[in-house]
């Protein structure tokens, strides 16, 4: 497991963050659990000659800090935000789960001031610094996951072990696709979505910024999407997980939400603001390691044979002018076992039940088939 462990760190520092000498590189781990990825990083940063920093947040304690955020501490968080960004190279920000209800009881006024007062070094943080978010395996995610620890841990760490530089030749012909297409159409159980990515930049990701990784994404003519789509993996969202989650579009705004769970919760988070109810991503999950949901968005967004169509905030690298506080990746899996699916490309079929069918794409279906 050292050597994993090893060879995971290797790919954060030289692959992902492409750290030099006197980069200045800030940790964020949330417990003791992560130490012996922690004490790896910092033995590779310090090799290439790096500046590393540790900071250990402690989940619980966060969340109650949140909870009782008044609006003088929102403007002490801002000032320290940005001084993050003013001093610090690259980000490596470890997640490891212990409860998803942790931050369930923060008021949603919190979060929109918090968000709207750090917007500004968030922006900088995500667009203009490097950046690195993984979630270290642990027990919880095991048993989302219906593994033993044990097995889940092994799992996570092969799976983050990909090789990227291969994945990244791979989906070339995928990506070099979707820059020349305009109209796109989603066909599934109660789905048929169309919408245009017309002169939309596409971005392939590959371990640059999430560790797993394995996605191609991009995003809608802002009021292009029309139709229905239909999640058929859970969609978790701030302690609160929704299932069967349904999106009405109508010249490119949702326009009806259902899903099995609250009700009320689901139409609060859509009305956020104007952007909730616009979409800002376009994905199709890429991992062949990754098959099944497990409640954890890092993993199942790059789910194999999936796509997931995101509310929300639209990234630069493909901005439709889509803003939002939030940014709500939600997925459908389109496998034969998940109740199958097409994706057109300009009339054209392009993946079957979460295969690929053109001669170009095939070799990306690996051994699915």
């Amino acid at each position: 497991m050292d050597e994993k462990l090893q060879k995971l760190s290797k790919t954060i520092v030289e692959h992902s963050l492409k750290i030099k000498e006197n980069d200045r590189v800030l940790i964020t781990s949330q417990t003791n659990q992560m130490n012996p990825l922690i004490k790896s990083l910092i033995y590779e940063i310090t090799k290439h000659k790096g500046i590393p920093f540790v900071r250990i947040v402690d989940p619980e304690i966060h969340a109650l800090l949140q909870a009782k955020t008044t609006g003088k501490r929102i403007e002490e968080l801002k000032k320290r935000r940005e001084f993050d960004v003013e001093n610090i190279d690259c980000f490596i920000n470890i997640h490891y789960t212990t409860t998803d209800f942790e931050n369930s009881k923060i008021n949603p006024e919190i979060r929109k001031k918090l968000k709207e007062a750090t917007k500004e070094s968030d922006y900088v943080r995500i667009n203009q610094r490097r950046w690195v978010l993984l979630n270290y395996p642990s027990r919880l995610d095991a048993y989302k996951a219906g593994k033993t620890t044990e097995d889940f841990f092994n799992y996570a760490i092969e799976v983050m072990n990909l090789d990227y530089t291969k994945m990244h030749e791979a989906i070339k012909p995928l990506e070099e696709l979707m820059r020349k297409t305009d109209v796109v159409r989603i066909l599934g159980p109660n789905t048929d979505i169309t919408f245009s990515i017309k002169d939309m930049n596409v971005v392939s990701c590959c371990g640059e910024n999430n560790i797993p990784d394995g996605e191609i994404f991009t995003a809608p003519i802002k009021n292009s999407v029309n139709g229905i789509i239909t999640y058929n993996t859970p969609s978790p969202y701030h302690g609160e997980t929704f299932k069967n989650v349904s999106l009405k579009f109508k010249d490119g705004k949702i326009i009806e939400v259902t899903s099995d769970g609250n009700q009320e919760k689901l139409e609060e988070i859509f009305n956020t603001d104007e952007g909730a109810r616009y979409i800002g991503e376009f994905a199709l999950g890429l991992n062949p390691k990754i098959l099944e949901p497990m409640g954890d968005i890092l993993f199942d967004e790059k789910i194999i044979g999936s796509i997931h169509f995101t509310p929300g905030q639209a990234y630069d690298d493909a901005f439709n002018g889509n803003q939002s506080a939030i940014h709500w990746d939600m997925v459908l899996i389109q496998r034969k076992e998940y109740g199958g699916g097409e994706i057109y490309f300009d009339h054209k079929l392009i993946r079957k039940d979460g295969l690929f069918v053109l001669p170009e794409l095939i070799h990306l279906n690996y051994d699915l088939k």
